[in-house]
């Protein structure tokens, strides 16, 4: 058995409690259904794609901002990410009116009627189309940036314009996770390489760094780092529609402890040097840290790769529950007839992307400010609070409620000390 398999089922044997949602669920994920195709490899990179960009570029800023602590962060918002990760998908199990739940939201209208599935709506909608714009803008600034000096330094506008005609062609064509899930594979094996890329050139850089300073903790700007650390676990907002495409889901707790693992430890590969070497002058993201030439050109094109390749999915898992919502299937509107509307749909979320990443000011700061509430909510408080309104607390080991309650207590205080970072930079911006 692997390092990750092991991995995934020490933390599937934490979740194994003796309760009914524990059978039930065990007993419901079988691939029987027809969308259950993709393997649970092709998974696992999805999860690696979609949560791997957040935070493998903006850790060293993070150790920065709160000192060597953040690497004992880092590694306790990892066991906690795939712990909530793993009663999310228990949760699309728990219901006693259906098999199974089709998405997060359908998670929160079962737990707490539809005014709890519609606020979890809008938090979802938020990550899955915010974190497309921002990608867009950075490729858009990338592009730009790799032509300066050419006749293809048109603007980062028009290269934003440019990336989301390249990312919408993937996500019309496409239909659901599986399909794009070879997207993960490239960009998930780009984010890698970029990661070598940085190690290597922060250690041959090393000796030209002078009077470097370091700090094992700053008190002050301790909860800011947290709440940094604590996003770049963020991927709970797909996890549904990944395990929905898995041919055998009840390979998932394996599946979300690799993909997680692999990210801490690209994160820890990144983290590490990048401050150790840069300390107080490292700056995110950390390829524009390390000295200037064709390593660091070649971080910037992968990274490019690797947001391109990531959008689709995020935005593949924002039309699949839009299309639930309005029953847009091939049974109502025939093969052809759902094609169009699905195109028309994912054409005019696009649209929306490209617009705001376009035209909105300060949307960078905006998208911080919903984020933090918005992340820490989704990864660490709902699950939690979905797990035991739908199974129950009374019935959990004491160390499982003492767990639990700290995972809450986590996303309560990234999400206060982040939204507070948040509107201290959108008022600064505005002024």
């Amino acid at each position: 058995m692997s390092i990750q398999e092991k991995k995934g089922a020490t933390f599937s044997d934490s979740l194994s409690t003796n309760n009914q949602s524990t059978r039930d669920y065990e007993a419901s994920v079988t691939p029987s259904s027809e969308e259950h195709k993709g393997s649970a490899f092709l998974a696992y990179f999805n999860v690696v794609c979609v949560v791997a960009g957040t935070g493998t570029l903006g850790l060293p800023y993070a150790l920065r901002q709160g000192g060597w602590i953040g690497i004992f962060i880092l590694f306790l918002s990892w066991s906690m990410s795939v712990y909530t990760g793993i009663l999310l998908i228990r949760c699309l199990y728990a219901s006693k009116t259906t098999k199974r739940l089709v998405n997060y939201k359908a998670i929160a209208t079962e737990s707490f009627g539809v005014i709890g599935g519609w606020v979890t709506f809008f938090f979802n909608a938020w990550i899955l189309l915010g974190a497309p714009v921002l990608y867009m803008v950075l490729s858009g600034q990338n592009l730009n940036q790799l032509c300066k000096g050419t006749v293809g330094e048109i603007g980062s506008i028009p290269w934003t314009i440019i990336s989301s005609a390249i990312v919408a062609i993937p996500f019309i064509l496409v239909k659901s996770m599986k399909e794009v899930a070879w997207m993960s594979a490239f960009g998930a094996s780009a984010t890698v390489i970029v990661v070598v890329i940085v190690l290597v050139m922060a250690c041959v850089d090393e000796k030209n760094q002078i009077n470097v300073h370091h700090d094992g903790v700053i008190w002050e700007q301790f909860p800011i780092a947290l709440s940094t650390i604590s996003f770049s676990f963020g991927g709970n907002a797909v996890y549904p529609h990944v395990e929905k495409s898995m041919r055998e889901p009840n390979l998932w707790p394996r599946v979300v402890a690799g993909g997680l693992t692999t990210c801490v430890l690209m994160y820890f590969v990144t983290a590490v040097p990048g401050y150790y070497v840069y300390g107080d002058t490292v700056v995110n993201p950390i390829y524009n840290s390390i000295p200037e030439g064709p390593p660091q050109i070649v971080a910037i094109v992968l990274m490019t790769i690797h947001v391109l390749m990531a959008a689709p999915i995020l935005m593949t898992s924002f039309s699949l529950d839009v299309e639930d919502m309005f029953n847009i299937s091939v049974e109502r509107f025939g093969k052809w007839g759902e094609f169009f509307i699905r195109a028309a749909l994912r054409i005019l979320i696009v649209a929306v992307v490209c617009v705001i990443g376009c035209v909105v000011p300060h949307f960078d700061n905006l998208m911080s400010l919903i984020g933090a509430f918005a992340n820490c909510a989704l990864i660490f408080i709902f699950p939690v609070l979905f797990y035991f309104k739908l199974t129950g607390w009374r019935n959990k080991r004491f160390y499982e409620l003492a767990w639990c309650a700290l995972i809450v207590v986590m996303g309560i205080v990234g999400l206060i000390f982040g939204t507070k970072e948040a509107v201290e930079d959108l008022i600064e911006s505005f002024s």
